[in-house]
């Protein structure tokens, strides 16, 4: 008998052979789930959301409802960012699960779902209007023309993603930073106009469940109130794309998937893999890393994603009450239409509760908000049409990933410049009621969506729990029965 072979155990470990089958699409190879990092952390995906979510319906459109009609309309603002923190933990199960996201989640359900949101994101995401009513808000402050100012950003937004040699890490440093100070400085702000009976009232509304006065329950206001109950943190397709954010930062089976990079440097990209991962839920090792993961991403979803929203719509709220109190016309200028005009005139009665220094902070976290979304919105509608062409459009796989985000990227960019120069500010007026409509219809479809993929598509083990199904579903019929009562009774959808 030969001795001299080496005992078999030293051979090269097998690669798991396993698979994990879904829907009809390619299985899931088995591979280890990588090891969760600190329950406790202060930077990651979530500001994403809180970027994208921090927008016009915290700074804007709930400060004039509560103004319209007082801080208890703030229970429906309670219900959609409580909603939306528990539709961010659904969206990152998937995501975590697998390190796909959840249109190729769609797919594996049915591919023409998936489409539906494809063309959902064209026609919602390519308008230039958050960067707008940014730069709307920067010429209040220096004078230069708005026009000039947007199309300079949009620039600018393309060529810091181009340059980028990992876009994600780029995009998550500058916008924690913008984040950092929005925060702060709207707290401050409203500590400094504010009153502590301002900070109570604003806090006991969000419990006056049921409240709707009847000036509400009109086809001048019930409207807009469905578009801000949808405003209430991220809006539309935006929780989709935290998903593509999860798999970049490496959170759960994402690990397994490369980075995408700037144009300037696509050469150095990986090959992407046609498919997502799975792990063995089977093995209690790998099911107790799994708890972890969920533990990271429930801090996220609960302490900096449903606190820093509220405590930054409060700061607004208060403000806003503030500014009423100063300045009791500004009631009658937001009740109006025109966004650009109680804008400013909330700046105004802000400076008259304090100094005229304060009118120009308020101005410039409006401008702020502009430049937050933008990066969010631009980045986050590439990713998603990218990842959606390179797995699903025949023949995409032959280009690198980064190349196809780079062509989404400054095609909406170049379409935004056209827009501003040559169109519409907004964009087409006679059709933004049918992209609000749209955006409000793409959550409760993603409502749909998530019961779908999260239990039919995961094992057992990891599926989500019948009090989470209750609130996906609850948020399905939430988005979708206000918005069809509002087409129904009124005749109009999103205001």
């Amino acid at each position: 008998m030969d001795t001299s072979k080496p005992p078999a155990a030293t051979a090269p470990p097998v690669e798991d052979e396993r698979v994990w089958k879904a829907g009809r699409l390619e299985p899931m190879p088995i591979r280890k789930l990588p090891d969760a990092p600190p329950s406790v952390h202060i930077l990651g995906p979530t500001v994403f959301l809180v970027a994208l979510g921090v927008g016009m319906g915290e700074s804007y459109m709930w400060p004039r409802l509560v103004l319209l009609f007082g801080p208890e309309i703030r229970w429906l603002f309670l219900i959609g960012v409580t909603l939306q923190a528990v539709v961010m933990l659904e969206m990152a199960r998937y995501a975590m699960a697998t390190g796909e996201s959840i249109f190729s989640g769609a797919a594996r359900v049915f591919k023409p779902i998936m489409w539906f949101f494809f063309v959902v994101a064209i026609a919602v995401y390519i308008w230039p209007g958050h960067l707008s009513a940014g730069a709307a808000a920067f010429e209040e402050i220096t004078g230069i023309p708005w026009v000039l100012t947007a199309v300079i950003g949009l620039i600018l937004v393309g060529v810091v993603f181009s340059l980028a040699k990992v876009i994600y890490n780029v995009l998550e440093n500058v916008l924690s930073l913008l984040i950092g100070a929005l925060v702060v400085g709207t707290a401050v702000v409203a500590a400094m106009v504010g009153s502590w009976g301002d900070v109570v009232s604003t806090i006991s509304g969000m419990f006056s469940f049921g409240y709707l006065p009847p000036e509400a329950l009109s086809a001048a206001w019930f409207p807009v109130i469905v578009g801000a109950c949808a405003f209430a943190g991220p809006s539309g397709m935006q929780q989709m794309w935290y998903t593509l954010h999860l798999r970049d930062s490496g959170a759960g089976m994402g690990a397994h998937i490369p980075r995408i990079r700037g144009l300037r440097h696509a050469g150095e990209e990986e090959a992407m893999p046609s498919r997502g991962f799975m792990f063995d839920t089977d093995d209690p090792a790998e099911m107790a890393k799994w708890k972890g993961w969920r533990r990271w991403v429930t801090f996220d979803a609960l302490l900096l994603f449903w606190g820093v929203t509220m405590l930054v719509t409060i700061s607004f709220t208060v403000i806003a009450q503030a500014a009423v109190r100063q300045n009791p016309g500004v009631r009658t200028i937001i009740s109006g239409d025109d966004r650009e005009v109680a804008l400013t005139a909330m700046s105004d009665a802000v400076s008259s509760a304090g100094s005229s220094v304060l009118g120009v902070v308020f101005l410039g976290f409006i401008a702020l908000i502009g430049l937050n979304a933008t990066l969010g919105l631009f980045d986050s509608f590439s990713r998603g049409q990218a990842d959606m062409t390179y797995n699903f459009v025949p023949g995409a796989k032959k280009r690198k990933m980064s190349h196809l985000y780079a062509g989404f990227l400054w095609g909406v960019i170049i379409f935004g410049i056209l827009i501003l120069l040559f169109g519409p500010a907004d964009g087409p007026s006679g059709i933004l009621d049918t992209l609000a409509f749209l955006s409000t219809f793409a959550m409760g479809a993603y409502c749909v969506t998530l019961l779908l993929v999260n239990n039919r598509m995961l094992p057992k083990p990891i599926r989500p729990r019948w009090w989470s199904n209750v609130i996906i579903g609850f948020g399905a019929v939430f988005y979708l029965g206000m918005l069809f009562y509002s087409l129904f009774a009124y005749g109009v959808v999103v205001g």
